[in-house]
């Protein structure tokens, strides 16, 4: 066959199986999105139902007063109303174009910023930490969806310095981080603050940031720590109940709480005691949203625990060799920058749950329960899939790529 012929049939496939000349809009994401993705983000959420529904008894019987009773599924069926809002929030964010999405993300993250800013004056006060605003169903919490907003504005920000080396790029991701991190602690919110000073770093680093200010960071990561201890009472507790367990006082409560969750998470074995067979989990604070990886652990084995930390682990690796061929400096940044969130935010809710970091108040992406963290968690995962979508027949064969540029 000449190359005239194999040409014509690469087009003519394409075509049929999706070309961008005769597809409609529903088709064309369809076939640009990436749908490994998207299915394991769904997989996530359905194991989320699961967990919710296992954990939410032990929760109701804790919020159950002498003033109302919650049924043994309440949070459950809650949880099935927000991700039914947020699964169609998802597919309409990822089906976005991309210079939308990014216009979407930058206002997001001016109103949010504000909503932050706003936060510790009009804000709600839950477990001592003002966080929220608004009342009852129409509570949000504004650092949630600030995070994937926040990560494309400063991925935006960066991708500018390879236009115009002269702007002042990096001072003003540095004063962004410095104002968004001091909101957060005022809140107080250590784990949210290391969650974004830890994206803003490795977004600097992968956008070539001198070695110099790289290393001079790092350098400053325990000065800063120090001074958190030393000055930042919530991070004392923290540190204090982690560092040193049998001391009483502050702090003694958040390592209860590691204890009971270590505890819960064991108590299965490989696995597990079954749906609905857990009795740790009666005990343990916060099951439904912090600590919902110890009630998998109870019910379902560590087996089921080390197989969802794959799934997590799966998503970020996906993402960064979808990567390894990007051109675009902007959607390279953005997307680096949310799947290092999302697995960072994993990270750390596992890593609290088998008490091998101090408690944060850090909930398990799309697994645990949350209004707010599952709609801005579905926000950042639809921008993720708007910045990585493709066409894969376009992109299969010079003949086809010279055709659709053409």
């Amino acid at each position: 066959m000449t190359d005239a012929a194999r040409s014509d049939t690469l087009i003519a496939k394409v075509k049929r199986r999706g070309g961008r000349g005769d597809r409609s809009p529903l088709g064309a994401w369809f076939f640009d999105v990436d749908r490994v993705l998207l299915g394991l983000t769904f997989f996530l959420i359905a194991i989320g139902l699961i967990a919710v529904a296992a954990a939410s008894p032990a929760t109701a019987i804790r919020y159950s007063g002498d003033h109302h009773h919650l049924t043994p599924l309440y949070y459950f069926w809650r949880q099935v109303m927000w991700v039914s809002v947020s699964v169609p929030v998802l597919l309409g964010v990822s089906m976005l174009p991309v210079a939308t999405a990014r216009r979407l993300a930058l206002l997001g993250a001016l109103v949010f910023a504000v909503a932050l800013a706003a936060t510790p004056l009009i804000g709600a006060a839950h477990n001592g930490a003002r966080r929220w605003i608004g009342v009852g169903l129409a509570e949000f919490q504004p650092s949630e969806f600030l995070k994937p907003f926040f990560i494309v504005a400063l991925a935006w920000l960066l991708s500018l310095r390879s236009r115009d080396e002269e702007l002042p790029i990096l001072p003003l991701t540095v004063g962004m981080i410095g104002g968004v991190a001091a909101l957060l602690m005022m809140q107080p919110d250590f784990g949210q603050t290391v969650i974004f000073c830890l994206v803003w770093f490795a977004l600097l680093a992968i956008a070539g940031a001198p070695m110099r200010l790289l290393g001079g960071i790092v350098a400053a990561v325990p000065v800063g720590l120090g001074a958190a201890y030393l000055f930042y009472g919530t991070a004392r507790a923290r540190i204090d109940a982690f560092l040193f367990p049998s001391v009483d006082g502050e702090g003694a409560g958040d390592h209860f709480q590691v204890n009971a969750a270590h505890a819960t998470l064991v108590a299965g074995g490989w696995t597990g005691t079954g749906p609905g067979g857990g009795h740790a989990k009666f005990g343990l604070p916060e099951a439904h949203t912090d600590y919902i990886f110890s009630v998998i652990g109870e019910e379902f084995g560590l087996i089921a625990c080390a197989a969802i930390a794959i799934v997590f682990l799966a998503v970020v690796v996906r993402v960064f060799v979808k990567l390894l061929d990007e051109q675009d400096e902007f959607k390279l940044l953005a997307s680096a920058g949310l799947a290092i969130q999302f697995g960072a935010q994993a990270l750390v809710s596992m890593a609290v749950n088998t008490g091998l970091a101090p408690s944060k108040g850090m909930t398990l992406p799309f697994i645990s329960y949350g209004g707010s963290s599952m709609i801005a968690l579905s926000i950042g995962m639809g921008l993720l899939l708007a910045f990585t979508r493709r066409n894969p027949f376009l992109t299969r064969s010079p003949y086809v790529v010279r055709w659709g540029q053409g």
